[in-house]
């Protein structure tokens, strides 16, 4: 049976790992979409969730009462409810699944990982909002956001703290109205009012359906933006010394950091020592590098130069002389509506960072068995952003790169052999293939309440030792792990790599177009410089706007520019499809399912150029239930898949080749072995 290229775009094909993708044969079948019906198929199901429905076979031609639902008729509060009838079955065994020995070291582990950058963009905030936030507001933020995601979540394996981009948003803003005399706390509180209306109103019209167009594409960019912003920061903060001695020890103090806490991540990774050193160093190796260097800086001549550090203020208090109660009333009337543009950025930032925070913690290499949730989350996230706006916080939200840090801490592994018959150097030698993650809320609750014990005043007295040259080595880290770890800086690697020395295997060469590749990845650096570029003027805090763009260049451009088994190699799925289930599905195939489409349309007679690795909620499969009238409604797998009837988690497995270590790294970007965390 012939397929035609609309056929192929269908994204709930992915709910079936091997099944039909069916279609009808239309008319111009071998001509391929045309552009207008691409863009109205794409924002129908871009804008609610559609419950599909076929005509009696005898009234097809005329009657209306079955037909498929209007794109502008939203189902509200449709995902809210099903993200809570799918995860609230699971909310005991989150309590009880935490009585396993991976939720100690993952506690600690995070703890560390979410303090140290916060203290970090604490500093940076200090500086730029003249003293309106500091340490207590963040670590305070940050309680909020793990209190809150902890126990009320769907996804309460995704970490929620202080990010770089709402730094960058918060001393934006306080550049754009400070000299204007408005009240900067205030001004900010109407933001997260507005924000929380914003967030809810995309929560219950359902609008995280259109989660099924993020891909890799968008998110590796936004992570190499990240990437790039802390390098910047800790720049910024070696500036600030002058030329003089201190500037020189800080510099020093700041490249030791990083060297030494990349030589233990280096050493983790390794095959030297024995399995509980180098888990040691791994997990703790940073934090106690922030802790000698503390005291390093004290040692001989050092400790007659006078260092800056790290400020902070009286424990449990603001940092600014004010009360925990932000005075939103004193402002005035045209500044609280002056805070509705900027609310929907924040809210166009924290739509698309929260919920690729939450893709990737739940991303394809993670065996995870419980569903996720992310209208719901949406919806708390508008809550804590209201909450923090009212007590003067910055913005909490999804963390990049703690979150998946978070969850593949909790992962449990096995010792296999290494049957892979392409890599000669591992014959005989064993690999760590994970086997399950321990989904429970403990240990993201119990890290916010180690944050919260952090702002009691021994412990302030301890941070206010800490030299800022210590959080610009910090920085630096962070800045360089997420490189490492990216997509992009993957891709050119591979082809700045020898062609002799390259693997026959790697999936990028198995690309007959090298130019694709270099296209591709230009295309991404263009789309990171631009985002880059706006942050550096006023007009920073609409770089969000760029980063949302990237969605429906990913959706319509690209696949007039790259053929259908080019873009299954060069891009993927974030998460697996039983993850997507919350979103109604995915969008991107993998590259053997796009080529598997490619192949079935040149076997049927075919010859359009389709975007093969498109599907869409469109899709005429679909199963059967009858009314109360007797007649037979068909549902499509979007809307099985929104109700929890969809495939389930045996479909997930299917599309672990699809992870970032097909291209060579792994998640922390390390040479990708088939392992995971080791299992202790």
């Amino acid at each position: 049976m012939s397929q035609t290229a609309d056929s192929l775009t269908l994204p709930t094909a992915m709910h079936s790992s091997g099944g039909s993708r069916g279609g009808t044969t239309e008319s111009g079948a071998g001509l391929g979409p045309s552009p207008s019906g691409r863009v109205r198929r794409w924002a129908s199901s871009f804008l609610t969730s559609r419950n599909s429905a076929a005509p009696d076979r005898q009234s097809s031609h005329g009657a209306r009462g079955h037909g498929p639902d209007s794109w502008w008729k939203i189902h509200l509060f449709r995902g809210m409810i099903n993200d809570l009838r799918r995860r609230a079955p699971y909310y005991w065994s989150d309590w009880r699944d935490a009585w396993d020995y991976r939720v100690v070291p993952s506690t600690v582990y995070m703890y560390f990982a979410n303090i140290l950058p916060a203290l970090a963009f604490s500093l940076d905030m200090f500086t730029k909002t003249n003293m309106q936030y500091g340490v207590n507001e963040v670590l305070l933020a940050s309680v909020l956001g793990a209190v809150v995601f902890a126990i009320l979540a769907c996804q309460p394996l995704v970490i929620v703290g202080v990010t770089g981009p709402i730094t960058v948003f918060n001393y934006t803003v306080y550049d754009i109205m400070t000299p204007t005399g408005t009240n900067y706390l205030a001004f900010m509180c109407w933001i997260g009012l507005w924000g929380l209306v914003f967030h809810w109103i995309l929560a219950i019209t359902n609008s995280c359906n259109w989660l099924r167009y993020v891909t890799r594409f968008p998110c590796d960019i936004f992570g190499f933006y990240v990437a790039f912003i802390y390098l910047q920061k800790g720049i910024q903060v070696l500036e600030r010394f002058g030329n003089e001695a201190p500037f020189y020890l800080s510099v020093m103090v700041a490249l030791l950091v990083f060297m030494i806490a990349y030589t233990c991540g280096e050493l983790g990774e390794s095959a030297l020592f024995r399995h509980p050193v180098r888990v040691f160093l791994k997990d703790y190796g940073t934090p106690l590098t922030v802790i000698f260097f503390t005291g390093f800086v004290h040692f001989g001549r050092m400790k007659t130069v006078e260092l800056e550090r790290l400020p902070t203020s009286a424990a449990f208090f603001p940092t600014a002389d004010r009360g925990w109660l932000v005075d939103f009333w004193n402002i005035s009337i045209g500044d609280v509506f002056i805070a509705i543009p900027f609310a929907i950025l924040l809210t166009i930032l924290f739509y698309f960072d929260h919920n690729v925070s939450s893709l990737i913690a739940q991303g394809t290499e993670f065996p995870l068995r419980k569903p996720a949730g992310f209208h719901w989350d949406l919806f708390l996230l508008g809550l804590t952003t209201g909450v923090a706006g009212i007590l003067g916080l910055p913005f909490p939200n999804g963390l990049i790169p703690q979150a998946p840090f978070h969850t593949e801490s909790l992962c449990v592994t096995k010792v296999e052999a290494d049957t892979e018959e392409n890599n000669s150097e591992a014959k005989g030698h064993y690999v760590l293939k994970r086997t399950h993650v321990v989904e429970q809320r403990v240990s993201n609750l119990a890290q916010g309440l180690l944050t919260l014990g952090t702002m009691t005043g021994p412990l302030l007295v301890v941070l206010h030792l800490i030299p800022q040259a210590v959080l610009a080595g910090l920085f630096f880290i962070m800045g360089y792990q997420a490189l490492e770890a990216n997509g992009i800086t993957a891709k050119l690697l591979f082809l700045l790599r020898d062609h002799a020395l390259t693997p026959g295997g790697h999936p990028l060469a198995q690309i007959p177009r090298r130019a694709a590749v270099w296209a591709f990845v230009i295309i991404e650096l263009l789309a990171f410089g631009g985002t880059f570029a706006i942050t550096q003027t006023v007009a920073a805090v609409g770089f969000p706007i760029i980063i949302l763009a990237l969605i429906p260049v990913r959706a319509l451009v690209l696949p007039r520019v790259f053929t259908p088994h080019e873009l299954g190699i060069l891009d993927a799925p974030t998460a697996s499809p039983f993850t997507m289930e919350s979103a109604g599905g995915s969008y991107a195939a993998p590259a053997d399912v796009a080529q598997e489409g490619v192949s079935e349309r040149r076997g049927g007679g075919g010859g359009g150029e389709g975007d093969a690795t498109a599907t869409g909620s469109e899709n005429e499969d679909s199963e059967q239930s009858a009314d109360a009238g007797g007649g037979e409604r068909r549902k499509s797998r979007e809307v099985l898949a929104e109700e929890g009837r969809g495939r389930g988690v045996e479909d997930a497995g299917d599309y672990e080749a699809i992870e970032m270590s097909r291209l060579g790294v792994s998640r922390r970007g390390q040479a990708s072995r088939g392992g995971g965390r080791e299992d202790s």
